[in-house]
């Protein structure tokens, strides 16, 4: 079981679960279809982002598996939310999670999306106990895929034409991380 003391605070930003006075900082990235591209849904507007924000703001702990932790992203700088995190409970029995991410592009490039991932990670193996995080992207998303990689996490796999993704076949790499690895780089 998992339920983080919150807010989780990084050296430049803030961790928490969502609010209703986060619509607009979550608009700002979800409606955009350059955001929306690689994800399970399209650009959402604002009756669409309304709806997943009440869900989001749920998403607090993990208390069984199966259950997703999906966290705002607050760059106190910026004065507003910048992404997200999240942190899937897969199975108990063999203590696995998957991790991903999604952020505002608006604030690409400045390492935002890595300082929070290494929270899930964190989450997972130190507090959750997990034995192994994965995380999945489209090959086609080179930014997602090098974060992974940033992350000291390895492609383990590369799917080809193993779904169909928004009306076309589409491939899917698939990173993962153990917990013994976890420790040999946190030290």
């Amino acid at each position: 079981m998992l339920r983080p003391v919150y807010p989780l605070i990084t050296e430049r930003l803030v961790l928490r679960p969502f609010t209703d006075d986060d619509f607009d900082d979550v608009y700002a990235y979800h409606s955009r279809p350059e955001v929306a591209r690689y994800l399970y849904w399209e650009a959402r507007d604002r009756e669409q982002v309304r709806t997943a924000l009440e869900r989001m703001t749920t998403q607090t702990t993990l208390t069984e598996e199966g259950q997703l932790l999906l966290l705002a992203v607050y760059w106190p700088e910026a004065g507003a939310v910048v992404g997200q995190v999240n942190l899937e409970w897969l199975s108990q029995e063999n203590r696995q999670g998957e991790t991903g991410f999604v952020f505002n592009p608006d604030y690409h490039g400045k390492g935002l999306a890595r300082e929070a991932a290494e929270v899930m990670l964190r989450l997972g193996f130190e507090e959750l106990g997990l034995h192994r995080v994965i995380g999945r992207c489209d090959p086609r998303n080179e930014p997602s895929w090098r974060l992974m990689e940033r992350l000291g996490m390895r492609r383990e796999a590369h799917f080809v034409q193993n779904e169909i993704f928004k009306g076309e076949w589409g491939d899917e790499y698939v990173y993962a991380m153990l917990a013994e690895e976890w420790r040999t780089r946190r030290r």
